[in-house]
């Protein structure tokens, strides 16, 4: 039981810093499961990283499965609980308080500063599951193609995706 709960009080924290969902908090879910309490080792933690994103649903399911995976059932329950449910009783709360401060200078600043904040935290995401599985020169490659055209084209994301499926089957990268 006290797993359990050491599950939920770590994920509420985590719950607080949450800008730009679950996917932003990876590197600090890492450094919390894998590195401060050694719940799960690198590979499972990619592993079930990968597992959430190749399911239909929300980002926030890597949070379920790492519950899953360090308590069983309680577990999954308890993560998930404390990554969904104190930030929506947190913005049941302040919604229409926040919505009185329209035009207010900081309220406009917090609202310009989050942005960038939710995007460098998905970076650093994204930068520890590519060191995780570590990355080779054309992988790397494929990165910065993939960036590069979806910056300058319009083409759908899929064909991205299909081409580093492909890649991956020819064991091109």
């Amino acid at each position: 039981m006290s797993l359990v709960i050491d599950l939920y009080l770590e994920f509420t924290l985590l719950a607080f810093v949450a800008f730009g969902g679950a996917t932003a908090l990876l590197p600090e879910m890492h450094r919390v499961v894998v590195e401060n309490h050694h719940w799960l080792d690198d590979a499972t933690f990619t592993h079930l990283y990968a597992i959430a994103q190749a399911a239909p649903g929300p980002n926030v399911l890597v949070v379920t499965l790492i519950g899953w995976k360090v308590a069983g059932l309680p577990g999954a329950l308890a993560a998930t609980l404390a990554m969904c449910l104190p930030m929506s009783i947190a913005i049941y709360l302040l919604y229409d308080r926040w919505e009185s401060f329209a035009g207010q200078r900081w309220q406009r600043a917090i609202q310009l500063g989050v942005a960038p904040l939710a995007v460098g935290l998905i970076f650093s995401g994204a930068a520890l599951i590519a060191q995780s599985v570590g990355l080779g020169w054309a992988a790397s490659a494929l990165v910065v193609l993939t960036v590069v055209i979806n910056l300058r084209t319009k083409l759908h994301p899929l064909w991205l995706i299909a081409l580093g499926g492909m890649l991956g089957l020819l064991e091109l990268i």
